[in-house]
C-alpha cells in the first residue's frame, strides 16, 4: 500500500479529485494507444479506450447534465432495462474517464450502508427506473464537489457502463464515463482451481497488510484504522487448521506498521514512525523490544532480508534505502543509504528484492530500478524500467534457463504483472504480460522455485507456474474478497494484500477485512 499518503485505515483518505484525477491514489495515466501485441512493447499499466456511450458529451468541458436531475443526462439510446435490472448491492470499482489523458478510479458500494469514495451516497437510485448515484466530497480548498453517475449500458453481468458529471459548489464543470464491475467474482466465466482453505482468522489491530511465518507462529502486521490502532499480532500456527492468537503489540504513538521480516531470533518490523524496530523473539509467542534503527523520526515502508543484510526501503525523509548489517541478528549494523539520482524528486523506494548482489528496487513513480549492492558504500545504477503512468510497487526476482527473470507489479487502477528479462539490467525487456480486471490492482509477489505467488487485492490470491515465465499459467486461486464483511470498503485497498509461502505446505495470506488465511499450498 502507498506510504506517502500515510492512510488511516482503508477508506478514501482526504484527496481532492482534480480533473486529473486523484494522485494518492490512482495516478493519472496518459493514452498512448492500443500496445502492439507482435512486439510486446508496453506502453502503460492502462490503456484506455475510447468509449462508445450515446451519454457522453462532445466536449466534457462543457457538460448537458446537472448533478441533481437523472433526466438531465441524455439516455435515451441507452438499454435502460439493462440498467434498471442491476441488483441493488455489492462493491463496484470504477474507471472514470473524462478524456484519452485524464482519468481515474474510484469506487462505490449499492447496499444497506451506500457510499461513494467511501462516504455516504447523497442519492442512491438503483431500481427499475435506472441507475443514477450521487457521492459527495469537500476538496481541500473546502469546495463541496458531487458526482453525478447516471447507468447507460450492462456490457456484462456484474459491470455497467454510463455517464457522469462533476459539480463544484453546485455548478457542473466537466463530464465524462464510468465503467464499474463489481468486485466479487461471481461473474466470471472461468476460474482456476480453488485453492483450500484450512482456517481463518481475524486480526485484532487495525488493518492487516503483511504476514512472516517463522518458528511455528505468524506474525501480522497492521496498520491503524480510524480510532483503531495498528500493530503486531501473533498467531501459534503449528496446527494451521486452529491458529491461535497468542498476544497483540504496539508502541505509543507508533503503530503504523507496515511490513515485517525476521532472521534467526530477530524479527524487523517496518515503522512508519521510527524506521526498523527490533524485537527479539527466543520466546515466538512473546517477542521482546530491542530498539528502533537507525533513530529518530524516518518512515520504513518495507523490508527485506537477503543473506546477512537487512534492507529497509523508508519514503521519508530522503526516499532512500537502507543497507544493515544483520550477521548478529539482534544487532543490525548500518553499512550504507541507497539514495537513486531520479528526476522524479516525489518517487520513493516502496519495495524491493535482493538477488545475487543486485537490488531491483520499486521506486514508485520512478520506475523499476536495478542497483548494484556489492558494495554498500558505493551503489551505481544498473539499469531502470520505466512508462508512462508507472507506480512501481513489488517484484521477485529468479533465475530461469540462464536468464534473470524479474516478476513486477504496480499499484493502481490497470496493474497488471509483468514479466521483465533483466539478465542485462541495461537492457531490460518485457516478455510476457498478465491482467485481471482494470479496475483493480497488485499488492505483493512471493516467488518459490517455478511457482509464483500473487496477492492482487480484490483478485485475491493467485498462483501462477512460471517455469516457462514467457507464458506464465495460472494453476490456482483463492477468491478472498468478501463483498458482505462488515470491514469491506469501496477503496482499492481490499483484498489480498500480504502474502508468504514458508515451505511447511501452508500458503498464509492476509486479506485487509478478513486477516489472516491459511491456505493449503497448491
Amino acid at each position: 500500500m502507498k506510504s506517502f499518503a500515510r492512510l488511516l485505515g482503508t477508506g478514501l483518505f482526504a484527496c481532492a479529485l482534480s480533473l486529473s484525477g486523484c494522485h494518492d491514489t490512482d495516478p493519472q495515466v496518459p493514452d498512448d494507444g492500443p500496445p502492439d501485441e507482435s512486439t510486446a512493447v508496453e506502453l502503460t499499466d492502462y490503456v484506455d479506450v475510447t468509449p462508445d456511450l450515446p451519454c457522453m458529451d462532445a466536449n466534457f468541458a462543457s457538460p448537458r447534465a446537472n448533478c441533481e436531475d437523472p433526466g438531465s443526462f441524455n439516455l435515451s439510446r441507452c438499454d435502460m432495462a439493462a440498467v434498471g435490472a442491476v441488483e441493488p448491492s455489492g462493491i463496484y470499482r470504477a474507471i472514470l474517464r473524462y478524456n484519452s489523458e485524464s482519468m481515474f478510479g474510484a469506487g462505490f458500494r449499492l447496499d444497506t450502508s451506500p457510499t461513494f469514495l467511501n462516504r455516504p451516497l447523497v442519492r442512491n437510485q438503483v431500481n427499475s427506473q435506472g441507475f443514477f448515484i450521487t457521492g459527495q466530497l469537500t476538496t481541500t480548498t473546502n469546495k463541496v464537489q458531487r458526482y453525478a453517475l447516471a447507468g447507460c449500458r450492462v456490457p456484462e453481468p456484474g459491470r455497467i457502463t454510463g455517464c457522469f458529471v462533476r459539480c463544484t459548489d453546485g455548478v457542473p464543470e466537466y463530464s465524462g464515463t464510468f465503467d464499474a464491475r463489481r468486485m466479487n467474482w461471481e461473474a466470471k466465466s472461468s476460474r482456476p482451481t480453488a485453492m483450500h482453505l484450512v482456517s481463518e482468522s481475524a486480526v485484532p489491530l487495525g488493518d492487516s497488510v503483511d504476514v512472516y511465518v517463522t518458528q511455528g507462529h505468524a506474525y501480522v502486521v497492521s496498520l491503524p484504522r480510524g480510532k483503531e490502532p495498528g500493530g503486531l499480532s501473533v498467531f501459534n500456527v503449528t496446527d494451521p487448521a486452529h491458529p491461535t492468537l497468542v498476544t497483540t503489540l504496539s508502541l505509543p504513538n507508533d503503530s503504523y506498521w507496515n511490513g515485517v521480516w525476521a532472521k534467526g531470533n530477530a524479527l524487523y518490523i517496518a515503522s512508519g514512525d521510527s524506521g526498523v524496530i527490533v524485537y527479539d523473539i527466543t520466546q515466538p509467542a512473546a517477542p521482546q523490544y530491542i530498539r528502533a534503527l537507525p533513530g529518530g523520526a524516518i518512515d520504513v515502508h518495507t523490508v527485506f532480508v537477503d543473506g546477512d543484510r537487512l534492507y529497509a526501503m523508508s519514503p521519508s525523509p530522503n526516499g532512500e534505502t537502507l543497507i544493515f548489517d544483520v550477521a548478529a541478528p539482534l544487532e543490525p549494523r548500518l553499512l550504507g543509504r541507497v539514495s537513486v539520482p531520479r528526476t522524479d524528486v516525489t518517487s520513493y523506494p516502496h519495495d524491493a528484492f535482493a538477488y545475487q548482489g543486485r537490488l531491483y528496487i520499486n521506486h514508485s513513480t520512478f520506475g523499476y530500478t536495478v542497483v548494484d549492492v556489492t558494495r554498500p558504500d558505493v551503489t551505481p545504477v544498473l539499469g531502470r524500467y520505466a512508462f508512462a503512468g508507472q507506480y512501481s510497487h513489488a517484484n521477485a526476482v529468479g533465475t530461469f534457463n540462464g536468464r534473470t527473470i524479474a516478476f513486477e507489479g504496480g499499484e493502481r487502477f490497470g496493474a497488471h504483472l509483468r514479466v521483465l528479462d533483466v539478465t542485462d539490467p541495461a537492457r531490460i525487456r518485457l516478455i510476457a504480460q498478465v491482467k485481471m480486471r482494470a479496475q483493480t490492482s497488485i499488492h505483493n509477489l512471493v516467488l518459490k522455485g517455478t511457482r509464483l505467488y500473487v496477492a492482487w487485492y480484490h483478485e485475491g490470491v493467485r498462483v501462477f507456474d512460471v517455469a516457462d515465465p514467457e507464458h506464465p499459467k495460472e494453476v490456482a486461486a483463492f477468491d478472498s474478497f468478501d463483498e458482505a464483511h462488515p470491514r469491506s470498503t469501496d477503496s482499492l485497498y481490499q483484498g489480498a494484500i500480504g502474502i508468504r509461502v514458508p515451505g511447511d505446505g501452508s500458503v498464509y495470506a492476509v486479506d485487509l477485512s478478513r486477516g489472516l488465511l491459511v491456505l493449503q499450498e497448491p
